[in-house]
């Protein structure tokens, strides 16, 4: 694999960004304020006019939510991290703080169905335009490349078919034409993946995935550099305000000090999963960059410090088939959030690509008969016996 995590990423994970009060907490503490107080007149206006660090209004300051972003940032190897509402007010906030009117987007055609609403739907209302590119064809991104072109979007692996983009090369192809390269790293986490360090220049969270672990908050974050990242996302949270709560945020740090445990052992029981899988009668074809059969395997062994918890499948028999599956479940949940303790399933072409046109969905390989399994931390045989339910 490809052992790009650094030697003290577990200290990290534990330690990074903690800042002890006079009460001398051994947890990091939770700050519940939407403002603070100042000592002097004269201190408030530092503070307001930014002259002086410190906290000013929990939209844009408050000490939760700057913990979870130093450490998150210091496992990422980012210089500056900003903390959002959610996965979407990420992607909403990089675009919003780095594109302008007549600015080109190139993006993979695998990403998140969100993320496709919302640059087709919304940003292109402002004068910016997107194009579509398969995710694994390094030629397609670099023919969609413009003068305009500012962001390149990728998101590795995709949801829910697993294709992993080849960070090196899209950084490449984005730096040659001058422009970002921005990796929605949710599935692999920093645990597994650091597209900094191959190259791209953001990192996108929804930290409602894996970060948290156990389904219980929204949350997300873009990672960079000082510049982009810490001053120009910072800049239009500060003034448009999709910031993460502080109770979310200590949540998400109690995440972060198990997130490497946890991803190895989603990994391990995704592959026994995915194996069995892919040995039975019943199903078409298996998608976990794990296997040798998935086309970029190799990439994936290269890039990654783990094939990541997530396994597409498809059931013989189209959605009627796949419905019995599902329907048939007694364990794992039928919802469509990922990344939790919990094993879900879900069926995309109804639910979270169901937004999408059927043309669209076919261009994204989400046939009628697709299922995603986020593999959870359960027993791995009472999950084979709960998928082979509805099956056999």
């Amino acid at each position: 694999m490809g052992h790009h995590i650094p030697a003290d990423f577990d200290t990290l994970a534990v330690r990074a960004g903690q800042v002890r009060g006079s009460e001398g907490e051994h947890a990091e503490a939770i700050y519940p304020t939407s403002s603070f107080a100042y000592a002097s007149a004269a201190e408030a206006a530092a503070r307001f006019a930014g002259s002086s660090p410190g906290n000013v209004y929990s939209r844009f300051t408050n000490p939760t939510v700057r913990t979870f972003e130093q450490r998150l940032a210091a496992l990422e190897g980012g210089a500056a991290c900003v903390a959002t509402a959610s996965g979407m007010a990420a992607i909403l906030s990089t675009c919003m703080a780095l594109l302008k009117q007549g600015d080109h987007v190139v993006c993979s055609r695998s990403v998140f169905g969100s993320t496709v609403t919302l640059l087709e739907r919304y940003l292109t209302r402002f004068g910016i335009s997107v194009d579509f590119v398969p995710q694994a064809e390094p030629a397609a991104w670099a023919a969609a490349m413009r003068p305009e072109t500012r962001l390149l979007f990728a998101e590795t692996p995709s949801n829910p078919l697993t294709e992993v983009a080849d960070i090196r090369a899209l950084a490449a192809i984005a730096h040659a034409g001058g422009a970002l390269l921005a990796v929605d790293n949710c599935f692999c986490t920093p645990a597994l993946q650091r597209p900094l360090a191959l190259g791209a220049d953001l990192v996108i969270h929804s930290a409602t995935k894996y970060i948290d672990g156990q389904g219980r908050c929204l949350g997300g974050a873009v990672v960079g550099d000082a510049e982009r990242v810490g001053k120009e996302v910072f800049a239009f949270l500060r003034t448009a305000g999709p910031t993460m709560s502080p109770f979310n945020a200590w949540v998400f740090l109690k995440g972060l000090e198990t997130l490497r445990l946890r991803m190895r052992a989603h990994c391990d029981n995704a592959l026994r999963v995915a194996q069995w899988l892919q040995d039975h009668p019943s199903i078409e074809r298996v998608y976990y960059p794990g296997l040798p059969s998935h086309p970029q395997h190799a990439l994936a062994q290269a890039q990654q410090d783990g094939f990541g918890g997530i396994v597409s499948f498809e059931v013989r028999g189209g959605q009627a088939a796949a419905w019995r599956v599902v329907d048939a479940t007694r364990l794992i949940s039928i919802t469509g959030n990922l990344g939790d303790a919990k094993s879900t399933i879900t069926h995309p072409a109804t639910t979270t690509h169901a937004r999408l046109s059927a043309s669209q969905r076919v261009e994204a390989g989400i046939a009628d008969g697709l299922l995603r399994v986020s593999v959870g931390l359960e027993a791995v045989e009472d999950l084979i016996a709960d998928l082979a339910r509805g099956l056999n």
